[in-house]
């Protein structure tokens, strides 16, 4: 049992880190979004991003350099991502349960990376982990382990509890979501249970992640432990599969879509690739479109649409 486990770990791993990365491939060679260039821009120097001003501000802004504020940019992202900035400026009731679902994953990812190196220490470096180094990062794992599963399985229930009372977002809700965050929280809930109930004697994750490291089939654990870390790691290898996988193309909206004010210089790389887009020969079902995909996207938008779809 202990050898099967390990191999779903080990499988789920490489499936997240394989499906995250094919995603993200997917969206950075996605064709150029409409840009929503929304102001304040975050990497424009401080001095105009606090007023929501913009390099094309300035006289004869072509002729004068751009440079990224790149410290701006990263506190924008870190605000947005860590804290869900909008989301709470927005709407603070939703944001409530959100965030700690958010957080708390983020936690019992720090946990994963924390439990994974002082495995490998313990291996490697035993004389450092014997010393207050270890006893640092056991005691974090486990502070951050705990409370990110609360945070997590609370947020989870909260926001499902939500998708199911509110009239608004129930309009909007489909099984999916219901089944992702109901997954959330039993697989978590289980994890958490099988930790927190095993006996004195049973391994916990350190013993685990080393005996994963070194593949050493003789530790034993507990049935739900077991299960909880199986739940778990299938979630894992699921959620880059569904729409939860937002957390790849968040970093594209932004950079690639609401911050996107590069220049379009003449000869440059966005007019060569609009020129590409105009030989595209679209296939839209809408009548006053007329695009049957026999005409190429130049001659769709210099043509006037027919008599009929006009009337």
């Amino acid at each position: 049992m202990t050898s099967v486990i390990y191999v779903v770990l080990c499988l789920s791993a490489a499936v997240f880190t394989a499906a995250t990365a094919v995603r993200a491939v997917w969206y950075a060679r996605a064709p150029l979004h409409l840009r929503w260039e929304l102001y304040p821009v975050p990497h424009e120097p401080p001095e105009r991003s606090a007023h929501g001003g913009s390099y094309f501000e300035q006289s004869a802004w072509w002729t004068r350099p751009w440079r990224a504020n790149h410290w701006g940019t990263l506190k924008a992202i870190a605000a947005e991502v860590l804290f869900l900035q909008a989301l709470r400026e927005f709407n603070r009731p939703l944001w409530w349960r959100s965030f700690p679902f958010h957080f708390g994953l983020y936690l019992l990812s720090t946990t994963v990376a924390l439990v994974l190196g002082a495995s490998a220490a313990t291996l490697w470096l035993p004389s450092v982990m014997a010393g207050w180094p270890g006893v640092v990062v056991h005691g974090l794992y486990r502070a951050t382990g705990t409370a990110g599963l609360v945070l997590a399985v609370a947020g989870a229930a909260a926001l499902l509890h939500r998708r199911l009372t509110d009239p608004d977002l129930r309009r909007a809700t489909t099984p999916g979501d219901l089944f992702n965050l109901a997954a959330f929280v039993v697989a978590l809930t289980v994890l958490g249970a099988g930790y927190s109930l095993r006996p004195a004697d049973a391994p916990g994750p350190l013993a685990v992640a080393v005996g994963l490291l070194t593949w050493d089939t003789g530790v034993r654990l507990p049935g739900v432990l077991a299960a909880g870390l199986l739940l778990a790691a299938l979630l894992a290898a699921y959620i880059p599969f569904t729409h939860m996988s937002h957390f790849v193309g968040k970093y594209f909206t932004y950079h690639a879509v609401r911050w996107d004010d590069a220049v379009a210089r003449r000869g440059g790389a966005i007019e060569k690739t609009m020129a590409a887009y105009l030989t595209y020969r679209p296939t839209w079902a809408a009548p006053h479109v007329a695009a049957d995909g026999s005409r190429t996207w130049a001659e769709v938008v210099t043509t006037p649409p027919p008599d009929k779809a006009r009337r």
